[in-house]
């Protein structure tokens, strides 16, 4: 008797397994996007007047504010990812309506300010590199910014913004182009000082204005809804015996962001302390005085590197600017939002994008002085994140808002140490 053969199934092709590192950068999204676009113009303009006044003595604070920056961003993503809304529309739903309607007018008029302060600040950094008119090079970075979030579609928007997280290797640049006196340099990161009078309180104030800042709890939180929106996803909290991957996915990508934010920071801190404070320059106000100052000292390229730098991460952070801005504002007013949606089926959340944008320019024009645009949008900021920070906090841990994928203790308890620092640091701004 012979056997009979059965037909065999044809073997599927190989195919080679990812990388794990190109996983990995597969994986960053709103994380890497967000804590990059936290080194925007007045962010590079605050790490180089700290460096220049100070030396390297203040490294160790982008030590201190990672695991804030950390605790705080991965809350919001969080709420994001699992409630299918954003930080406003929560604040909206859960709370009393004047904290909602307090908190957004707020996060528009910071961010108002700040974008016209970034578009100055990269008009002066293109006029440095070729000369021209800084208001009408100003005016063509709105432009372009506006046109970039209305008619790009998210996806290709996205990924632009990610690329666009390169030009912050200009200040990594810079650090290899100058001479570092590394043991000075990492007792400062490492071996914390801090005086008690009022020049250095000022700094650690400005440094943590500027490092959390509210308009990036908006922006992730809206990010990760997207994400949700753009996969044709059901929130985390429809799904929770799921969860798992993408809130681990979530934490690495916050993980990854906040640390390249701050690490960029660390060296633009390092640039300005090796060159600017060796040489007795101490003062500075802007980013861009910050990259003129470099010239004489430190040679063209690390100069060209600096300015090139402020434009690049302008770029990055105008957008991210007026669009939380616009989350906010339409989440409150229920309005259709996203990027992910037409202009014609969303016009007043773009609408909110455009005047945020165009706006701060007419601002600019008519003649505010750029520094004093960044004091006020740092003032405001230091007002709201406090309270702001705690509710996040609240939200992220309330089983009726996230059901069974309430955050993690040890975030939850890092966002109310984040929230009572900034609370010390906004008091003593009105104090000081």
């Amino acid at each position: 008797m012979t056997e009979t053969s059965s037909p065999q199934t044809p073997a599927k092709p190989h195919t080679p397994a990812k990388p794990k590192a190109l996983h990995i950068l597969k994986g960053l999204r709103a994380g890497l996007v967000t804590g990059a676009a936290d080194d925007d113009p007045s962010g590079i303009a605050t790490y180089s007047q700290v460096g220049a006044q100070f030396g390297f003595t203040l490294g160790w604070t982008m030590i201190l504010t990672y695991p804030l920056m950390v605790a705080v961003q991965g809350l919001s993503a969080g709420i994001g990812a699992v409630t299918g809304r954003g930080v406003a529309e929560n604040l909206r739903r859960h709370y009393p309506l004047w904290l909602a309607r307090t908190a957004v007018s707020m996060l528009f008029a910071a961010n108002f300010v700040n974008i016209g302060a970034n578009l100055a600040a990269m008009g002066a950094a293109l006029y440095l590199l070729v000369d021209g008119p800084q208001v009408l090079y100003a005016a063509l970075f709105a432009i372009v910014c506006v046109c970039l979030e209305v008619f790009v579609p998210y996806r290709r928007y996205a990924l632009l913004l990610k690329w666009l997280t390169l030009s912050l290797f200009a200040y990594v640049a810079v650090v290899l182009a100058v001479e570092i006196p590394w043991s000075e340099a990492l007792r400062g990161i490492f071996l914390p000082t801090l005086s008690l009078d009022g020049r250095q309180a000022m700094a650690l104030l400005a440094v943590l204005g500027t490092t959390i800042s509210p308009y990036l709890f908006f922006w992730q939180a809206a990010q990760e809804v997207e994400e949700l929106h753009r996969r044709r996803q059901a929130r985390l909290k429809a799904e929770p015996d799921i969860a798992a991957p993408e809130l681990a996915r979530i934490r690495l990508d916050t993980l990854m962001g906040m640390g390249f934010s701050n690490l960029v920071a660390l060296f633009i801190i390092l640039a300005t302390a090796a060159t600017l404070h060796r040489t007795g320059v101490t003062h500075i106000e802007t980013s861009e005085q910050a990259a003129e100052a470099l010239r004489p000292i430190a040679g063209e390229f690390a100069f060209v590197l600096f300015a090139a730098g402020i434009i690049g991460t302008g770029m990055l952070a105008v957008p991210v600017l007026a669009g939380s801005a616009a989350y906010a504002v339409a989440e409150l007013f229920q309005w259709p939002q996203g990027l992910n949606k037409p202009l014609k089926r969303a016009k007043a959340f773009y609408g909110t994008i455009a005047a945020a944008t165009l706006g701060s320019v007419a601002v600019f024009v008519a003649g505010l002085d750029p520094f004093l645009m960044l004091y006020w949008s740092a003032v405001i900021n230091g007002m709201l994140a406090a309270p702001l920070v705690a509710a996040i906090t609240i939200m992220a841990t309330s089983r009726r808002i996230m059901g069974r994928l309430t955050a993690p203790w040890w975030m939850a308890a890092l966002g109310g140490l984040t929230a009572t620092i900034m609370g010390l640091a906004a008091a003593a701004m009105l104090v000081l």
